[in-house]
Order: structure tokens, then C-alpha cells, then sequence
């Protein structure tokens, strides 16, 4: 199959993740993690809109709030605040903490790291060491109310990508010092998690002793997975009944770190990548990827119960 791989302008970012299509706005929203700033690319301007969050050092994820189209769900050390954004300032500020978590001094230096919700609205995410990659300090959550979460998993090295198929009831998700992608089954009336298996195994795929890093995800509307590789220059497409890699997608630099369908038909794969480590251009250019002949499904916004 041949596909086209080709750069949104002005679409540079330290370290970019988080993407989320919004259908209302045409726009895939994004962040730039380490500098705290959100981003917006409009689909009809071709043009990217960025935002520096008063006071914030980190923007680990943006999801729109549903009925509220200037709020914004982000993660922000290891609290999820509402950010009042009208997706052209080039500042916002925080309106309020709806969630903090890990208050101990042994978690003093995680961060919130991806999150996502599921087709329900509710708010999955998880934590991560900023720097201590193997230390696995990281927890992962599911919000159910403001102020109130349930701890769903312990002892995890960096939370990631994350994916639902309401239709076979399951749930796919990352952490990435596992170098795996696990499948649960998924209960789309209760959020409930259980019973994880290997669906993908990154340790050496390649055959080059070099363990890839799976980052970022998404799903398509057959089902099929797009995984993310930090270090292999490549989003892999995923065939959810077997783990069998049925394409690679490569792209001309190496950290990638997440993808999303959007464009006005749902058929556009968007890749955002990073530049850790002073990693040269083209590295931290977001793309967006033509011709896969699929469609992705569109992403749900946060459902904020008071």
C-alpha cells in the first residue's frame, strides 16, 4: 500500500504527544510536554495555534471537556486541571484542579504522563518518574469524579499509549519500560479492567538486539492498532486478534510518540514526534500521514461529573 508522509506547518515541539482530534473544531489538539504550551492545528487554515499555560512547566495531555468548547482536561505534574483556552491566545491559565494525586515523598518527582477516555467520556491516565525511567514509581488511574479516582494499576515505569474497541470489549495499553502492549478486557458500562495478556512484544523485534519502545496509540475502525515506537522511526499497524505487525509506517525521524485519526473523514493518520536529547530537525515535526485506505474512530471528550 502506498501512503504519503508529509509535515504540518509550524508544527515543531520539544517533545510532542498527546494528540486528539476534535470533530466540532476540525482541530487536532496537542502538547508540547516539557514547555507547558498546548497546541492547536486547524484543518481548514492549514495553521498551527500555539499556548503557554501561566505558571506551568509541563503539558503531558489536552482532551477537550464535552458542552465546554474553551476547557480543556491537561495534565500538569501530577495534577489534571481545566485550562479555559479560545484556541488562538498565545497564553491561558488554569481555572481549576479537578484531580491530584500521589502526595507522598516517594512520588515527588512523577508526572502525569498520556490519558485518554474512553468511549463513555471517563478519564483514563497514568504517572511516570520525570527522569528515572526504570524506577517505576507510576501508577495509573481512572477519574470518576472531580476529586475522586480509582487506582487501577501499581509499579509502572512510564503510563502510555491507550485504546478501546467497545465493540470486542477491550482495552489496549502501554507502559513503555515493558516494551509491550497489553490487552484487557474492557466493561464499557463500569470502566472495569481485568485480566491483561501480551498482544505485542517489542523486545528485539528486529532482530538487532535493540528492545523497541512502544510510546503512543491509536485504533482504528476495524479494530486494528497504530503503536507509536519512541526509538524506531515507525508507527507499526497492529492486527488486534493476532499482535501480527500488518504494516510498517516509517517516518523520517526516530522518537515517535503518538498518533490520531482525524481530517474531515476520519481517513488522516496524524504522528507527533519529539526531539529529546537535542535530536536534529526533522525530529518534533507533527505529520500527517495519506493513503492508508482506513478510518479512524472519532475520539470522546472528557464527561465531568462534579
Amino acid at each position: 500500500m502506498s501512503y504519503k508522509v508529509e509535515p504540518l506547518p509550524d508544527s515543531f515541539a520539544g517533545l510532542g504527544e498527546g494528540p486528539h482530534w476534535d470533530v466540532a473544531t476540525q482541530s487536532l489538539y496537542m502538547v508540547d510536554l516539557p514547555n507547558g504550551k498546548i497546541m492547536r492545528y486547524d484543518f481548514n487554515e492549514n495553521k498551527m495555534y500555539r499556548c503557554q499555560i501561566e505558571n506551568e512547566q509541563f503539558a503531558s495531555f489536552i482532551i477537550p471537556v464535552e458542552g465546554h468548547p474553551d476547557k480543556f482536561a491537561v495534565g500538569t505534574e501530577r495534577r489534571i486541571v481545566i485550562v479555559k483556552w479560545d484556541g488562538l491566545s498565545a497564553t491561558c491559565k488554569v481555572e481549576k484542579t479537578i484531580l491530584t494525586v500521589e502526595q507522598s515523598d516517594k512520588h515527588d518527582n512523577n508526572r502525569f504522563n498520556d490519558a485518554k477516555c474512553d468511549p463513555r467520556g471517563r478519564l483514563f491516565g497514568g504517572t511516570m518518574h520525570k527522569t528515572a525511567y526504570s524506577s517505576r514509581t507510576g501508577n495509573f488511574y481512572r477519574l470518576l469524579k472531580t476529586d475522586a479516582h480509582e487506582l487501577l494499576k501499581t509499579d509502572v515505569g512510564i503510563s502510555n499509549g491507550l485504546a478501546w474497541n467497545e465493540k470486542a470489549k477491550k482495552f489496549y495499553y502501554i507502559d513503555s519500560e515493558d516494551f509491550e502492549v497489553k490487552e484487557y478486557d474492557y466493561d464499557v458500562n463500569t470502566g472495569e479492567i481485568k485480566n491483561p495478556k501480551v498482544l505485542l512484544d517489542l523486545h528485539n523485534m528486529r532482530g538487532d538486539g535493540i528492545n523497541l519502545i512502544p510510546d503512543g496509540m491509536t485504533i482504528d475502525s476495524e479494530g486494528s492498532l497504530y503503536v507509536a515506537t519512541f526509538n524506531g522511526s515507525a508507527v507499526f499497524k497492529i492486527d488486534p486478534n493476532n499482535g501480527k505487525i500488518l504494516m510498517e509506517i516509517k517516518l523520517p525521524c526516530e522518537q515517535i510518540t503518538s498518533a490520531a485519526f482525524g481530517g474531515p473523514n476520519l481517513d488522516i493518520l496524524y504522528v507527533t514526534t519529539a526531539a529529546a536529547n537535542e535530536k536534529p530537525l526533522p525530529n518534533g515535526t507533527t505529520y500527517k500521514i495519506t493513503g492508508l485506505g482506513v478510518k479512524g474512530l472519532p475520539m470522546t471528550k472528557l464527561k465531568l461529573e462534579d
